[in-house]
């Protein structure tokens, strides 16, 4: 028993409860197993709930109404187009697996209730492949913890798990807290480790980053690297650490949730607003689409370019290329910024081609738009003395920061900005079963890896793969762990990529 006051036993033990832990915990339980899925937070979610929700697929039913022909291969020929110029291997076998089963995962989605809207076209993919979920992407989470109670899984949240279990050279369990004791998890058939990536782990950071970038909050505050440190105490490899998408400036979420946000994602509602994204003018529909769009995304960098100046929260000049300021504006105090500009660039931000934000394939988000939906972050003034007191900034180092970029008033502030990470690519070393590598690519018997976790050093660029690869890896874990019969330490791993696929 390990040491530990309790025991208990299953056949597999998943930890975390994203998409992917949820979909490993679906498919071992659906395949006969007895599953429990460990969440250290309160609720489920992980960074899917944070997530702007879209997934890439090929062969998907709105592909066909809309007579789109394509197919995995093309889908697999495409992906590398995005990771042009990072000067490294993608993992080309695990990238066929996500091509070729993305389709039936997108189908599994839709067969628990999830819906979505297009398909949207994102260059350099060959046709249209993101799909978007509706009505946001709790909906991914709210129809799987469904699904995943029907089926019988148990399901424990508030129950971090500390380390895992070794004997003789298999992992068989993990310690935890249950009910704010200490307890033993035993996973007879395998651990599937599905605990998200490293964006809020300053030690990891610092590590495979650097200095700057372990001051960088993340998105999801929650994403620590669990699974990876306590992988990596047995001997297991990351992959791919110093890549991640940001930092990146973006706006604070408003102090309450908009309208889209607080959506139930029942699947009558989705089901009504998949149709009204067909039907529905877009004179009507665009007021509904500006509250998602102006919610948390990011500022396009061409309001710097054009002369806009952030500044931090006492007035001074931030100051680095655009692409640089969110390192910049990490360094400051209370990492929170604002984005400054006068009359002649608020003008040009209020129409095509200069926006403030966008979600790809969706909707154009401009200055008017701002102004309406998110008065919380939007501040206009006719002076500099006039905005700094409405900002509480101190009126000399607002004039220094706006003086070295005269520009006519009235002006326009947006914020608070903050700088984040989104996600990063750091996963585990895997092989095509999922299972862990340690000393000399040997498997570490009993431990998987899915979603960020176990990303292998498979490049995910391009909107829509992070969660396509947490689906996909997750189900192909679950059914896997579970598939073993009690006291088989190991399935044969595929002896080629095509075996894999």
């Amino acid at each position: 028993m390990a040491g530990n006051s309790t025991e208990e036993v299953f056949d597999v033990v998943v930890i975390g409860g994203g998409g992917s832990g949820l979909a490993a915990a679906i498919e071992a339980r659906e395949a006969g197993a007895r599953v429990v899925l460990l969440e250290k937070n309160p609720k489920l979610g992980g960074s899917t709930a944070w997530s702007i929700g879209s997934i890439s697929s090929t062969q998907t039913p709105h592909q066909r109404a809309k007579g789109v022909d394509d197919n995995p291969r093309q889908h697999w020929e495409d992906m590398p187009k995005f990771a042009t110029g990072m000067n490294r291997e993608d993992n080309d076998a695990l990238r066929k697996i996500l091509c070729d089963e993305v389709p039936a995962a997108f189908q599994w989605l839709l067969d628990s209730g999830v819906r979505f809207m297009g398909p949207m076209p994102e260059p350099p993919h060959r046709l249209p492949r993101m799909h978007n979920v509706l009505p946001n992407s709790r909906s991914y989470i709210y129809h799987l913890e469904r699904r995943a109670r029907r089926d019988g899984v148990d399901i424990r949240c508030n129950a971090p798990v500390r380390e895992l279990v070794l004997d003789k050279g298999r992992v068989i369990g993990a310690k935890v807290q249950l009910d704010g004791r200490d307890a033993f998890v035993r996973g007879v058939n395998g651990i599937i480790l599905a605990a998200g990536d490293f964006t809020n782990s300053p030690e990891l950071k610092a590590r495979f980053m650097g200095p700057r970038e372990a001051k960088v909050e993340a998105i999801n505050m929650t994403a620590t690297g669990d699974g990876q440190k306590m992988a990596e105490a047995l001997g297991a490899t990351v992959l791919n650490g110093d890549l991640a998408l940001g930092p990146e400036l973006r706006f604070i979420p408003p102090a309450k949730e908009t309208l889209v946000r607080r959506l139930p994602p029942w699947r009558a509602l989705a089901v009504f607003m998949q149709w009204s994204m067909s039907h529905v003018p877009q004179a009507v529909l665009r007021p509904f689409l500006m509250q998602f769009l102006t919610t948390a995304l990011a500022p396009s960098l061409s309001l710097f370019e054009a002369g806009a100046v952030l500044v931090n929260q006492d007035g001074k000049a931030v100051r680095d290329v655009p692409q640089k300021l969110a390192f910049a504006l990490a360094d400051e105090p209370g990492n929170r910024g604002w984005i400054i500009f006068g009359s002649e660039i608020a003008r040009r931000f209020s129409a095509w081609p200069d926006f403030i934000s966008t979600a790809p394939g969706v909707a154009y988000a401009y200055l008017a738009d701002y102004a309406r939906n998110r008065k919380d972050i939007y501040t206009r003034a006719d002076a500099i003395p006039a905005l700094a007191a409405q900002l509480h900034m101190k009126d000399a180092l607002l004039r220094e920061a706006l003086g070295e970029h005269p520009m006519p008033g009235p002006y326009v502030a947006l914020g608070p900005v903050r700088s984040v990470f989104v996600h990063n690519e750091g996963g585990l070393k895997v092989d095509t079963s999922h299972r862990v590598l340690g000393a000399d690519d040997q498997p570490i018997e009993g431990l998987y890896a899915v979603g960020s976790t176990g990303q292998g050093g498979l490049l995910l660029k391009g909107h829509g793969h992070h969660i396509a690869w947490a689906f996909v890896s997750g189900r192909r874990a679950g059914k896997l762990v579970a598939s073993l019969p009690r006291g088989r330490r190991q399935p044969r791993a595929p002896a080629t990529p095509e075996e894999a696929a």
